[in-house]
């Protein structure tokens, strides 16, 4: 994708407008409008796909050093633009990309998904589950969807789907692509509401929450995936059956499914010495979760970010990644890079006051409406998911609103860990909605298995019933927890 000049005209106008043209608000430093009009700008141009986001995160990085929104001093304004690259929490991400690589370098990912289906595979609502639950087990070391939906368990999918001659090059996609397709496309929002680290965004919800709370509210890897353990599960179990009964596959006895996954698994041979220490890494991963620290005490507690360095160089020293690996993983690089630019610019938005102005406005706008803190709550985050209809990147979609609506809800009396546990979940459920909505969307929904109005309807469908659950069995869960 190279450089589109409509797109980069259009949001370049938005720019200059916001920062010419609207006149500062009262109670609003005139540097936080300025970068706030840089800030749309960018995230205008993310939207219209004016040029790669790593290329438009290097131009927000410049022109936070050059206008010296953040500083006076140039060698400031400098530090200030570059200083999100310290952040454990993109750190997190991309060196968890990394580490990802060896999932699909090792072809461990294949065999989860054909064991689950040799297992599960009898009937078409099994290999349904096994597709979900194979996709669950890998989403903690797994942090670009993309590649765990669309890159380890789409071909999987597929090829079960072909084995019982359903291509949608031939009309025959409702034997049981279809059905397959959506079930492989709909784990991918619930897993990645799972894990921090199951898709890129996590860390920026994470870092906006503490910016809004003071860094009252950290949240860590292991409370946030003790938080959505029960309604993540509670989804993931409920999915399939929701897709089977509004999509029913005309194939829904599939005996020779499990046959066939055996044969794939006699194909890849023995657990290959690579499998193996992948699988060690695994179990090192599992540091994350701060397990040493349940068991010995804080004394023992290990650092999410330094126990993702540790897995990883554990591979290049194995030798099941090389340094090339690594250097070839574009995304990881690309996603530290990005990251760290718009957490950047978040992160000033917030110190230079502009997040609470915003935050307050729309306090204001709903206060008056009486709806008390669980409505007023209900409205942001409902307001906040669906409004991804208009978005086509859910970094974009978070960067931009999630800030000023967290803040808002909290202001209006929203327990401020419900709350954020709640628009985390929306933050992955978004992504039910539309083909644009997430990286894995072009990519499951381009094979052709559904039309744009069965994808539409299975989107919203499932955008209901995941906050459904969310929001009654998370809510009872969290209560349970100590959370609100």
């Amino acid at each position: 994708m190279g450089f589109k000049p409509i797109p980069a005209a259009v949001a370049l106008a938005i720019a200059l407008v916001i920062w010419f043209l609207i006149p500062v608000p009262a109670g609003v430093a005139p540097q936080a409008w300025h970068l706030l009009a840089m800030f749309v700008g960018i995230i205008a141009a993310i939207i219209g796909k004016a040029m790669p986001i790593g290329a438009l995160a290097m131009l927000a990085i410049m022109l936070v050093a050059v206008t010296g929104v953040t500083a006076e001093k140039p060698d400031n304004a400098m530090k200030d633009a570059l200083s999100s690259f310290a952040s454990p929490l993109i750190w997190l991400i991309g060196v968890s990309i990394m580490i990802s690589r060896g999932i699909l370098k090792t072809g461990l990912g294949a065999r989860i998904g054909y064991l689950f289906i040799s297992v599960f595979g009898k009937k078409t609502l099994g290999i349904g589950y096994s597709l979900a639950f194979s996709e669950l087990l890998i989403a903690p070391v797994t942090p670009s969807n993309t590649a765990r939906g669309g890159g380890i368990i789409h071909p999987i999918m597929k090829a079960i789907a072909s084995s019982y001659d359903s291509d949608p090059e031939k009309g025959t996609q409702s034997r049981m692509g279809k059905y397959l397709a959506l079930v492989n496309y709909h784990s991918n929002p619930i897993t990645s509401a799972m894990f921090i680290t199951a898709t890129a965004p996590n860390p920026l919800v994470v870092n906006l929450v503490a910016d809004a709370t003071g860094s009252e509210i950290h949240l860590t890897w292991g409370t946030w995936a003790l938080a959505m353990l029960l309604p993540g599960l509670a989804a993931i179990a409920l999915m399939p059956l929701v897709l089977y009964f509004i999509f029913p596959p005309e194939i829904k006895n599939t005996p020779n499914a499990a046959q066939f996954a055996k044969e794939e698994l006699a194909k890849l041979g023995p657990m290959s010495g690579a499998e193996k220490i992948m699988l060690g890494v695994f179990a090192v991963l599992l540091l994350w979760a701060g397990v040493p620290a349940m068991i010995f005490g804080k004394a023992f507690a290990v650092d999410a970010t330094a126990t993702a360095f540790i897995g990883l160089v554990l591979l290049l020293l194995t030798g099941v990644l090389t340094w090339d690996d690594v250097l070839k993983e574009k995304g990881a690089w690309d996603t530290v890079t990005w990251f760290a630019a718009l957490v950047m610019m978040a992160t000033f938005l917030n110190k230079l006051g502009l997040i609470a102005w915003f935050s307050g406005t729309l306090e204001d706008g709903i206060s008056h409406l009486g709806l008390g803190w669980i409505g007023a709550s209900a409205l942001l985050m409902l307001a906040y998911l669906y409004a991804h209809y208009m978005f086509a990147s859910t970094t974009a979609h978070i960067t931009a609103m999630f800030g000023a609506f967290y803040a808002a809800g909290i202001s209006l009396g929203a327990p401020p860990m419900l709350f954020a546990l709640l628009m985390a979940a929306a933050s992955n459920i978004m992504m039910t909605l539309t083909h644009y909505a997430t990286g894995t969307s072009p990519v499951i929904f381009g094979s052709g298995y559904t039309t744009l109005n069965e994808w539409w309807k299975a989107g919203f469908i499932m955008s209901v019933v995941n906050v459904i659950v969310f929001v009654l069995i998370g809510g009872i869960w969290w209560k349970m927890l100590g959370h609100w």
